[in-house]
């Protein structure tokens, strides 16, 4: 809930995004993905390369095989892929990627973020 509600306004939290993923704790990990996620949808200042910086972060992210965190670096992948026209192939780029690969849990994650964001009503919402 903070990342929701407090952390995203502060002026620290991309570097909370970088500083909590890298953690080993679970929830502390799930916060940094959480809050990435948050950011996609909220931080209507910045800009895609500020996203699309964090994609190799979720290539990593999806590796880690607790479910807690593939839903935190899932709904960040999918948010990041519709926050702009700019984002959307990269997003969908690494979510086919990872749909690939032999990990069960990068698959699973990969699977269901191309499955949302190839959808005719999201991508027609992109701009």
């Amino acid at each position: 809930q903070c990342c929701i509600n407090l952390f995203r306004y502060t002026s620290y939290a991309y570097g909370k995004v970088r500083e909590y993923a890298a953690s080993d704790e679970e929830f502390t990990r799930r916060a940094g993905f959480a809050l990435l996620a948050t950011l996609a949808v909220g931080d209507k200042r910045a800009s895609d390369d500020d996203f699309r910086a964090f994609l190799p972060l979720i290539e990593r992210g999806a590796e880690d095989s607790r479910v807690r965190i593939g839903k935190a670096v899932n709904w960040a992948l999918r948010q990041i892929g519709k926050r702009s026209r700019g984002l959307y192939p990269d997003a969908l780029a690494l979510a086919r990627r990872l749909a690939a690969k032999e990990g069960a849990a990068a698959r699973r994650i990969g699977r269901d973020a191309v499955r949302e964001l190839t959808l005719e009503r999201i991508i027609a919402r992109i701009k």
